[in-house]
């Protein structure tokens, strides 16, 4: 089976039927949150699970990856994301505002 390398890596692994792994690294350059964030969300199934190639080699889906960037994007445009409440300021117990 002759494959085509200018094709991108998710179109390029669909047409020879296999997903492409990334590893933590690679995470990272794709994904902009600290480990502990990415561990926490896939805790509570927030975010795509990664797996054991051998005891010392973690790895994603980078299908699934992708695919949680574009639900991400689509639920900021859509404002449905959920953010974080503001902290209020008048709770600080350094630098208080004056009421």
């Amino acid at each position: 089976m002759e494959v085509d390398l200018s094709t991108p890596n998710s179109e390029l692994s669909k047409s020879v039927g296999f997903s492409r792994t990334i590893r933590r690294d690679q995470l990272r350059k794709i994904v902009p949150l600290a480990d502990t964030t990415i561990y926490e969300m896939e805790q509570r199934g927030e975010f795509p699970r990664r797996f054991y190639l051998t005891s010392r080699c973690v790895v994603w889906d980078l299908d699934e990856v992708e695919q949680w960037l574009d639900d991400r994007r689509r639920l900021s445009a859509a404002k449905a994301a959920r953010r974080a409440p503001m902290p209020d300021v008048h709770l600080r117990k350094t630098r208080p505002v004056k009421r």
